[in-house]
């Protein structure tokens, strides 16, 4: 079994485990046991290993700790905050913006991020034989198209032998040019760039895109540079796209340090996101009148190619919004 996969098995799944790893007690955590039953924890080993011991407000656990704030419903927080159920127009494939289209390629992720705007989709079992049939059967009819994005979940989470029989069957359609993946385990999980994946990457002929999703400097250390600068020599450009969360990066001077990470692990910076107003997350949200404020400084203290675009994805919109 590949060293990935026994990290992704062997991720802690218990909050208590996490806590006690950490030198923390639970008691420090009201509601730590109810909103772990609304959206389990899972936490891979190498992720943890970069948390602070003894430190309740460490950036990482505070993206990956149930906290009973998840429990209390806000208004204007809904389980399905961009309408991504209706822009479904086969199963498994969600078709927002034009000229690209988005494959919900598997529920599965390496480490379950609180603030998650997907924690209430219906993933069902991913996509299967039949499902995958459907979607590039809609995908040749619209020449339309020319970039298809995996995502889900985490589409690396799949086998390299799913990923490399998906990547052959996009590129057989004459109209497609571009490769898009988003996935959080390069950062997570680094050991998940292994040579497997390497190659069949080196290989495509689509223009390959890998945004990966790091909110805070802390997320890098050795093992992520090495992945991230190996993903880089396959010839795919990488982008990080990043969410604006209280109390893990909602000061210029955490943002400025992510630009930098990025930047030093050859990784420029795409978007930062203002939070989608899921149901649990509201504890995450920066109002956008701060985040504003927060981009006006970073714009004066950074090169423009260091600073990412601030966005709000709206439902209906035609793209992204610039805020």
């Amino acid at each position: 079994m590949p060293q990935w996969r026994r990290e992704l098995r062997g991720a802690i799944r218990d909050p208590r485990t996490l806590l006690r790893r950490l030198a923390l007690e639970p008691g420090q955590f009201p509601g730590l046991q109810a909103a772990h039953r609304l959206w389990p924890l899972c936490v891979p080993e190498p992720f943890l290993t970069r948390m602070r011991s003894r430190d309740p407000a460490d950036p990482l656990l505070r993206q990956v700790l149930p906290v009973g704030l998840e429990c209390t419903e806000r208004p204007g927080f809904t389980k399905d905050p961009l309408s991504e159920r209706n822009t479904a127009v086969v199963p498994g494939l969600l078709q927002k913006y034009a000229g690209r289209a988005l494959v919900v390629a598997t529920g599965a992720c390496a480490v379950h991020c609180r603030y998650c705007f997907r924690r209430h989709y219906p993933y069902g079992e991913g996509v299967g034989t039949a499902q995958w049939a459907r979607i590039l059967a809609h995908l040749r009819q619209d020449v339309s198209l020319r970039e298809v994005i995996l995502s889900g979940g985490d589409p690396l989470s799949l086998s390299d032998t799913r990923l490399e029989q998906m990547a052959q069957d996009l590129a057989s359609i004459p109209h497609l040019r571009t490769l898009r993946i988003h996935t959080r385990l390069p950062v997570v999980v680094p050991s998940r760039v292994c040579e497997t994946l390497l190659t069949w990457m080196e290989r495509l002929p689509l223009r390959l895109v890998v945004v990966i999703h790091a909110n805070h400097a802390q997320e890098f250390d050795s093992a992520v540079e090495g992945a991230l600068k190996a993903l880089a020599r396959t010839g795919a450009v990488l982008l990080n796209q990043s969410v604006l969360l209280r109390g893990v990066n909602d000061s210029v001077e955490s943002l400025a340090a992510l630009s930098g990470a990025l930047l030093d692990n050859g990784v420029l910076p795409y978007y930062l996101h203002l939070l989608d107003r899921v149901q649990g997350t509201g504890h995450f949200e920066v109002d956008e009148d701060r985040g504003k404020g927060l981009h006006r400084a970073l714009l004066r203290r950074l090169p423009g190619y260091q600073v990412p675009r601030l966005v709000r994805e709206t439902p209906g919109a035609p793209h992204k919004l610039v805020v």
